[in-house]
């Protein structure tokens, strides 16, 4: 991965971070101000203020370095070598397993416990 360093964040992506959450906000409140009007026609509304917000923020040097995140974290992604399923089902059921084995010996631990405490205390019989 490469690693940048940005010096400073001009003035005009200050601002247009600020319009985009101010955008955000009044569009929130439109869904909601506006709620005699159907679901479907709000909801639209609401996703394109979200795509435009999303549009402004990724223009400004952070969104540009989230992005450059986004696309270098997918091609890290596919440098994994993931599990087979056999492997995925073994340990799975190993873990069943110790989950099992380790709650049986603290419900044991607790039991001795519990009937020791009522012989200390003169309740057992």
């Amino acid at each position: 991965m490469s690693t940048q360093i940005e010096a400073s964040t001009s003035v005009f992506d200050v601002v247009k971070q600020v319009f985009s959450v101010v955008f955000l906000v009044a569009g929130v409140a439109a869904f909601y101000y506006f709620s005699d009007i159907s679901l479907l026609y709000r909801v639209l509304g609401l996703v394109a203020v979200a795509l435009i917000v999303a549009g402004m923020v990724l223009t400004t040097g952070v969104g540009r370095n989230v992005w450059s995140f986004v696309l270098e974290s997918k091609q890290e992604v596919r440098k994994v070598v993931w599990p087979t399923r056999e492997e995925t089902f073994r340990t799975t059921l190993l873990v069943f397993a110790m989950v099992f084995i380790v709650g049986l010996i603290l419900w044991l631990l607790d039991m001795f416990l519990f009937w020791g405490v009522r012989l200390l205390t003169g309740q057992g019989g």
